[in-house]
């Protein structure tokens, strides 16, 4: 993680955000953004963090939970410390030559912009990306790498390069407001902030995002947790259930056993459930041609895919096309 922002660096004074907050986002990472500062305000007694949020025309910004939000219009001049800009779906429509020549005029005066969740995909359209590492939600980095190759997309929690800093989604975001009241104040008041929310545990920019939450194998069953990030870093060409028991430093036997405690079936058919819930979702949220997706989640065929596709969810991934 390449740190040489200004936001992240030891600094008493107040800093002041300006949240851009686009339409079809996600509420938990408008929250994610901003509670995480007003905790710390409270905790520490005093005005650490100012914020205020913005649309692309100053009208209300509808989320996908419905909510609604009485938005000002951001504007070439606006100030700030730090922009953040927040998206969710609908990117490429939203991504229009207005918005990206605005961030390009706001990337020269405001010190720090940060791209949430889809924010980051926002960010690499306007050009303003090249050259830095980044990343987005689990679900868009393969996307967002083919699309912007001079863009080094990783699969980090948070990234922080040069001016700019991105994270993979809401939970990611809280992990980014935590290293930013961190490095800014204290360590002690982020973890302070932490406890409040009851956020265990505290995540670094660098570990990885996950598809499935793994916190609460942790402690309980850490061989589970190591071999379900095995199984999501080898979705398109997945590892035999033997070579990840031998990753692990376990018998193929004692792994079966594990699993068999935690979810009542072994890790193969777990790892071809985790494949299958993956594709359903490219599915959905994605034109990719079928034949793509089948490849991207392991299949040898299409035929394979559609078969087991079929058998899991009970129509064929076509069909659920058709209908979402």
């Amino acid at each position: 993680m390449k740190n040489a922002n200004s936001a992240f660096q030891p600094d008493p004074t107040p800093l002041h955000i300006a949240v851009l907050l686009l339409p079809d986002s996600n509420a938990l990472s408008l929250a994610a953004t901003i509670d995480p500062l007003r905790a710390a305000n409270r905790l520490a007694g005093k005005e650490l963090f100012t914020w205020q949020v913005f649309g692309i025309e100053g009208t209300k910004s509808t989320l996908t939970s419905g909510l609604s939000f009485e938005t000002a219009p951001l504007q070439p001049e606006t100030t700030a410390d730090m922009l953040a800009v927040i998206a969710g779906f609908h990117i490429k429509a939203q991504s229009t030559p207005a918005l990206r020549r605005l961030l390009r005029q706001l990337s020269g005066h405001i010190p720090t912009i940060a791209g949430i969740d889809g924010g980051g995909e926002i960010l690499a359209r306007a050009g303003l990306l090249t050259g830095h590492s980044a990343t987005t939600h689990w679900e868009d980095i393969e996307d967002l790498a083919l699309q912007f190759p001079d863009i080094n997309v990783v699969r980090d929690r948070f990234v922080i390069s040069g001016k700019f800093a991105t994270t993979g989604g809401a939970s990611p975001c809280i992990d980014l407001m935590l290293h930013l009241i961190s490095t800014r104040h204290s360590r002690a008041l982020a973890e302070s902030v932490a406890r409040a929310f009851i956020y265990d545990p505290v995540h670094t920019g660098s570990d990885p995002q996950s598809l499935v939450s793994v916190s609460r194998f942790e402690r309980r069953a850490p061989k589970v947790a190591e071999a379900i990030r095995l199984m999501e870093a080898g979705i398109e060409d997945p590892p035999t259930v033997a070579k990840i028991a031998r990753a692990t430093g376990l018998s193929l036997r004692h792994l079966e056993v594990l699993f068999a405690r935690e979810f009542g079936i072994g890790p193969g058919r777990y790892f071809r459930q985790l494949r299958l819930q993956e594709a359903r979702r490219m599915v959905l949220d994605t034109s990719h041609p079928l034949q793509d997706i089948a490849v991207r989640c392991g299949f040898n065929s299409q035929a394979a895919f559609t078969r087991a596709f079929s058998e899991f969810f009970g129509q064929a991934p076509s069909a659920i096309r058709r209908k979402s």
